[in-house]
């Protein structure tokens, strides 16, 4: 059982690590941004290549922390049965959920998303834009970092129901224990 919480607790430091650090790509996303209407409004011009790196990095942020959302039950989820349920009931419901919905999801993104982004790598594809960035194969390499980074949450996810319904849930962090409103989430535990 120490192996699972183990395993929990470098999966969800895995997935904090990548959440933290492109959170930081908002900023950018809204500096240039910014930049891009002040030099559209102000100075009439414009860079093609500016504009496609804010999309991009938005793409890759987005991509890149959608594993870190789970972790923090971040994600939307309708919960009126949820949310009163007890930490056994949410272990199983979480369970099935990671097992029968999440794990298939991303073996199908995996799947279905390999030849596109193994593509776009075999002919290093740019912005089809005139003008635009270099390099659009690694943006939809993201696709691939999302999908291992869910699928690793997912997998957190599983081993925790499994702890939950062992009756271990001591051995996991605080985080990550069913006994606050929510599971895996940090920021609810004080309210």
């Amino acid at each position: 059982m120490r192996v699972f919480a183990t395993a929990v607790r470098a999966i969800c430091g895995l997935n904090a690590l990548v959440g933290h650090v492109f959170s930081w790509l908002s900023l950018g996303i809204v500096v240039i941004c910014f930049t891009v209407v002040v030099q559209r409004y102000l100075f009439s011009t414009s860079f093609v290549w500016m504009q496609d790196l804010y999309i991009w990095l938005n793409g890759a942020m987005f991509t890149a922390v959608a594993g870190f959302t789970l972790m923090r039950n971040d994600h939307v989820r309708v919960d009126i049965f949820y949310r009163p349920a007890k930490a056994r009931t949410k272990a199983i419901v979480d369970l099935v959920g990671a097992v029968v919905f999440l794990l298939p999801f991303c073996a199908v993104v995996y799947v279905y998303s390999m030849p596109f982004v193994m593509r776009a790598w075999g002919y290093a594809e740019a912005s089809a834009n005139v003008g635009g960035m270099p390099g659009l194969f690694i943006l939809k390499s993201f696709i691939i970092v999302f999908v291992g980074l869910l699928a690793l949450q997912g997998v957190a996810i599983i081993l925790t129901s499994f702890l939950v319904l062992a009756g271990r849930s001591d051995l996991l962090p605080v985080a990550q224990r069913y006994d606050g409103a929510s599971p895996l989430s940090d920021n609810e535990g004080a309210a």
